[in-house]
């Protein structure tokens, strides 16, 4: 952005533009001592806008690069302007001489009051520096922030990657433990029904001795004792 100062130049061209521009036309219907008294006034008009434009270039010296091309070019094109506002002042009123030096009294009766304003202007732009400046390091100091925030947040979101890949490892040593356990019932199932088989078939096979000797004893009994 252009300086406050080239801006108030900016608006004093202007307002000296608008009121050279209607000149050429209004010299043409006047005659006589009116008319040398237009062309002096115009000549008065446009020393004091060299002035300013003489203002604008020093102030464009002192801009930022990156607004230099557009003050530049607003310039080039006042230039011009003006310079074709001074032909069709001639053509508007021929045999009028049109001095090339710009009056020293408009210089001073623009610049007075700015000239006076430079101190103050000057330390407001130390201290609009200054805030730059100041708003640089705080910008400065969000960005190390924000590097700093993301790279915890990386470190946030690995560290729940890594967490999650961990759950999926305890749900699924979960899922074999609830298998074993299944399989551990199972077991301990078919192994009961295996004792309780084996002592059956020991309680079967001890009956079955048991007849067998009761069976063999009666054999015994009947053949050696039943005859005497």
């Amino acid at each position: 952005m252009s300086s406050e100062e080239f801006e108030k130049l900016h608006e004093i061209y202007k307002s000296l533009y608008e009121e050279l521009k209607l000149m050429p036309d209004r010299a043409l219907k006047v005659y006589g001592e009116e008319r040398k008294r237009l062309v002096r006034s115009f000549d008065e008009r446009q020393g004091e806008a060299e002035e300013v434009l003489q203002g604008m270039e020093e102030e464009l010296r002192a801009a930022p690069p990156s607004y230099r091309n557009a003050m530049s070019t607003k310039l080039r094109l006042y230039h011009r302007d003006l310079g074709k506002l001074q032909r069709d002042m001639k053509n508007s009123a021929p045999g009028f001489g049109f001095p090339s030096q710009p009056v020293q009294g408009s210089h001073h009766g623009i610049y007075s009051s700015q000239n006076q304003q430079s101190t103050h202007l000057q330390s407001q732009r130390a201290l609009l520096l200054q805030g730059t400046d100041a708003l640089n390091n705080a910008s400065q100091s969000i960005e190390r922030s924000q590097r700093i925030a993301t790279e915890t947040e990386q470190i946030g979101t690995d560290i729940i990657e890594e967490l999650g890949e961990q759950r999926e490892q305890l749900d699924r040593t979960r899922d074999r433990l609830v298998n074993t356990g299944e399989n551990l019932s199972r077991s301990r199932k078919i192994l009961r029904a295996m004792s309780r088989r084996l002592v059956t078939n020991k309680l079967l096979l001890a009956i079955i001795i048991l007849m067998e000797l009761a069976i063999l004893g009666a054999v015994v009994y009947l053949k050696f004792f039943q005859h005497k």
